[in-house]
């Protein structure tokens, strides 16, 4: 018998607010140098810093002086490396690389005619900088001397796109992805294998390359070579799921380690995102899974051919951006869960956590937080939807009705609502509210075949499914059917108009969150990454523009009778 007061739902009293849960300082991209010190990149507001932490997080130092790094391709990522002694950095003011002593000092540019660059890699001896670099229209993998010796130069171009440049430990071989228009990175995407001029150390020329995994119809990203230089891993999503594979050098031989009906990656919307690591004597990888929004922590045991679970000391049930330390098994990760904000953490072989930094003081008590729960439900023509649910949650009250739902749609296509911490979902459930964060077809996270299932129906699917969900909801009794909003973001702010469009009287009200409202617009002048995506989302233009005008909900606004809050 719950000892919970009965309160009418929305709005119950909260006191989780935009100013204890909001202004998160985001943290990404955590390595180790060699030396065994943690590094990562923090951004409040448009500023951000390289920081570094001792072995024992006892003493943090920003190491980026007055410069803002971080990487200026696809959606950002790749802001930095570090050896034993030196930081890179891309600094986003001027575009150049940066270079410095661990100790925050002596920085140098080392470059001038560079546009846009990410994921820069020093080599192994120290003396070069492998960097993924464009001019905004003709993109390369550039080679950098640090001896000034040579002037920066492309060592491999050819494809439209590049990411995840990676040097083999004898510092002779490398390794890449690379993409072609008219195709995103999760729907065809290569990886190469390239030996330098063994003569000149790191190389001033590319001898030879070989395409080893990726191509029509299959994504790869991720390639990384094992410390001992006997192996390249990477993943793969051939068999429908983005797996674990192990491709041996010497023997040119290809395996899956990996089979779970789950994804071992996110789509490489950024730079130098990574998903797994090696050990440092080769000998496991660490990687993690991600299964219907819950991350999890997983090792690959080379020896026995085993995974295993590592289950951690604290219940986070989301973790991103992994690395490993090259010193001893000791990982690195950006952690949370629907009660905990995000933090830096380190992880031990045995699931023991350390807190090095929290992204905001962590004041209100955990038992504030609704949590999550998976969702599947069946949508247009039979097709399975999935999502996230949370309930009405406080600890004080329970409604004694049904809740009114807050359908909430991520800013998509390809994204993906996590089981992280959400402060927006949160504020709503706290006051009453049951939410539905849809994962519409499309989305990530649950394999290729969903994420192809959004092709040519971009306006069309995502609104089914949002519908289809609310539906499901309330028939379960878990919200009240003539109680239902929406809020959607970018994409899903296109979604809201269309479902008020579609389904007049349905919904009480929507949020539109800077709406995609005109997809001609979008067709004038777009980023490369998306030149040719709405090609893929709705179909060639102008063979469809009758679609595309269709689908763009500026041209019918007149015809919306829900009351809508549109913020730009």
């Amino acid at each position: 018998m719950s000892d919970k007061e009965i309160f009418p739902f929305a709005p119950w009293p909260s006191v989780i607010t935009p100013g204890k849960t909001g202004g998160l300082l985001d943290i990404s991209e955590p390595a180790w140098n060699s030396q065994g010190s943690l590094l990562w990149r923090e951004r409040q507001s448009s500023r951000a810093s390289i920081m570094m932490a001792s072995f024992q997080g006892e003493r943090i130092e920003d190491l980026s002086g007055s410069y803002n790094p971080g990487g200026s391709l696809l959606y950002g990522g790749g802001a930095y490396d570090a050896n034993g002694e030196r930081l890179v950095f891309v600094d986003r003011s001027s575009g150049q690389l940066i270079t410095a002593r661990l100790d925050g000092t002596e920085f140098q540019p080392v470059t001038e005619n560079l546009v846009q660059a990410a994921s820069p890699k020093l080599s192994p001896d120290g003396r070069s900088i492998l960097v993924v670099h464009s001019d905004g229209e003709n993109d390369a993998l550039w080679l950098v001397k640090l001896d000034g010796e040579e002037p920066p130069l492309p060592l491999v171009e050819g494809a439209d796109f590049y990411n995840y440049p990676r040097w083999h430990p004898d510092g002779n071989q490398l390794a890449w992805m690379s993409w072609d228009h008219p195709h995103m990175p999760w729907d065809t995407s290569e990886i190469w294998l390239g030996r330098l001029d063994q003569g000149s150390g790191a190389g001033s020329r590319l001898l030879s390359r070989e395409r080893i995994a990726g191509g029509e119809g299959i994504s790869v990203l991720q390639p990384e070579f094992s410390p001992d230089g006997k192996w390249l891993a990477y993943l793969s999503d051939q068999s429908g799921w983005w797996q674990l594979h192990l491709y041996e050098l010497d023997h040119h031989t290809h395996t899956r380690l990996t089979s779970a009906p789950a994804e071992g990656a996110l789509p490489p919307w950024l730079q130098d995102r990574e998903a797994f690591g090696f050990s440092p004597d080769s000998q496991r990888i660490y990687f993690l899974r991600n299964q219907d929004g819950f991350r999890s922590l997983w090792a690959w045991n080379l020896a026995t051919g085993k995974e295993a679970r590592i289950d951690l000391d604290e219940t986070y049930t989301w973790l991103d951006w992994l690395a490993v330390s090259p010193l001893e098994d000791r990982l690195a990760a950006v952690a949370s869960a629907s009660d905990i904000p995000p933090r830096l953490i380190t992880i031990s072989p045995e699931g023991k956590t350390a807190v090095i930094l929290q992204a905001n003081p962590e004041a209100l008590p955990r038992e504030l937080f609704s949590r999550p729960q998976p969702l599947s439900w069946s949508s247009a023509e039979g097709i399975t939807a999935h999502g996230l649910f949370y309930q009405p949650h406080h600890p004080r009250f329970q409604g004694s009705e049904k809740p009114p739902l807050l359908v909430i749609i991520h800013s998509g296509p390809t994204r993906q609502k996590f089981a992280e911490f959400q402060p927006r979902t949160q504020y709503f459930t706290s006051r009453g509210y049951a939410v539905l964060e849809v994962n519409y077809r499309g989305s990530s996270g649950y394999g290729r075949a969903y994420r192809q299932a959004l092709k040519g129906l971009w306006g069309v699917a995502d609104v089914e499914d949002c519908l289809s969900g609310a539906h499901y909801t309330a028939e379960r009794g878990w919200a009240d059917r003539k109680n239902i909003f929406l809020l959607g973001s970018s994409s899903g702010g296109l979604t809201v108009f269309q479902a008020l469009l579609r389904f007049p009287g349905l919904f009480r009200a929507g949020v539109a969150l800077y709406p995609v409202v005109n997809h001609l617009a979008l067709l004038e002048d777009p980023p490369k990454f998306e030149r040719y995506y709405a090609d893929w989302l709705i179909g060639p233009y102008p063979e469809r523009e009758k679609d595309y005008r269709e689908r763009s909900p500026v041209f019918f606004a007149d015809r919306i009778q829900d009351p809508v809050a549109v913020f730009q």
